[in-house]
């Protein structure tokens, strides 16, 4: 018991001691894309979802790594914009008395470019950028209370400039008794760069984000409803951090929002509708994706997404569909099967 106490207080003079950015002030921004067609559909991002046989949720939040996810494998795949694409594949297993660990890769190729001149003439060579992160989990639990820990060595390539970093994700998770409500607490990207793209580069910040949610299943009826509130370390979301490296003073690009406004740009709401156990319909809704991506005053369905899972033997299939701009949407697939003889 005093091991799980020093370990949440550890957790929350973490999370209170580090800085914050939004989208577009960091490095590794592919540290923050959703690979996940469940947790896609649902808004972009949930880190209270209980559901010991899905073995994406501890991505999110490495507390939800559970001893039932044993010698389960995934493959993710997202057909992003343009020519982008980028995945994440992942292996459990428990050992009794030690814990639960995941392997995990997440990835992504920008693909193919060609080499141009500072005056854009093309020089006849190409080359490629892509960005890797292993995601190293492991999870345990005292009674209901779960925690978890999710260690990630980066490398970023973008021709021949390469960066080195290291993250880290610390979670927690507690489950109600009645086991209809659960509630969690995360704190992802704690960590830094270790080399810079080139000698002598400055040292970026990534993007840290500090999260708690809930989920509730209604206890007569098969929906689940989440609730995750996201960047809770970064108050004001529609106006860029100022950069401590900088002299320049902060541009301020939007006005003040209204106290509503602003709870909504934290707030990210899904809901699942079970009517089978084995086929789930999904929808989401991410109010700061929507006014990020926004063209003029045509929103259209920016920021909605929608999904469906379905359970066939010992394999689990999910899709999402996230619009991301009028321009085009995004697809997600992911694939899960369950490895033990006796599923």
């Amino acid at each position: 018991m005093k091991q799980n106490f020093y370990l949440i207080i550890l957790f929350c003079f973490t999370v209170f001691t580090s800085a914050a950015q939004i989208g577009g002030e960091s490095t590794y921004q592919f540290l923050e894309l959703t690979n996940s067609a469940r947790v896609a559909s649902l808004g972009g991002t949930q880190v209270a979802l209980h559901d010991t046989t899905d073995l994406n949720l501890p991505y999110t939040n490495p507390a939800l790594l559970h001893r039932a996810m044993d010698n389960r494998v995934l493959v993710n795949y997202v057909n992003y914009l343009s020519d982008v694409n980028y995945g994440y594949a992942s292996y459990a297993k428990t050992y009794e008395g030690i814990g639960n660990f995941a392997l995990g890769m997440h990835y992504i190729n920008y693909g193919t470019f060609k080499e141009a001149t500072e005056f854009g003439e093309l020089t006849g060579n190409s080359f490629k950028a892509a960005e890797y992160a292993l995601n190293i989990i492991y999870s345990n639990n005292y009674k209901r209370l779960k925690y978890g820990a999710n260690l990630k060595p980066i490398l970023s390539s973008f021709e021949s400039y390469q960066s080195i970093g290291i993250a880290a994700d610390l979670g927690i998770s507690f489950m109600s008794k009645t086991g209809l409500t659960n509630v969690a607490l995360v704190a992802s990207n704690i960590g830094t760069q270790i080399t810079t793209y080139y000698n002598g580069g400055t040292y970026e910040r990534i993007p840290f984000n500090l999260q708690a949610g809930i989920s509730r299943r209604l206890q007569h009826a098969p929906i689940i409803f989440s609730i995750t509130m996201q960047n809770l370390s970064n108050w004001d979301l529609a106006n860029p951090d100022p950069d401590p490296n900088s002299n320049e003073e902060m541009i301020i690009y939007e006005p003040e929002e209204n106290f509503g406004k602003q709870i909504m740009r934290h707030t990210v709401l899904g809901v699942e509708v079970l009517p089978s156990p084995n086929f789930i319909l999904r929808a989401g809704y991410n109010y700061q994706l929507r006014q990020e991506l926004k063209f003029d005053d045509n929103l259209s369905t920016v920021g909605f997404s929608f999904g469906f899972g379905i359970k066939v033997k010992r394999f689990r299939l999910d899709y999402a569909n996230t619009r991301f701009h009028l321009s085009g949407s995004s697809n997600l697939f992911s694939l899960s099967i369950n490895l033990n003889e006796n599923f």
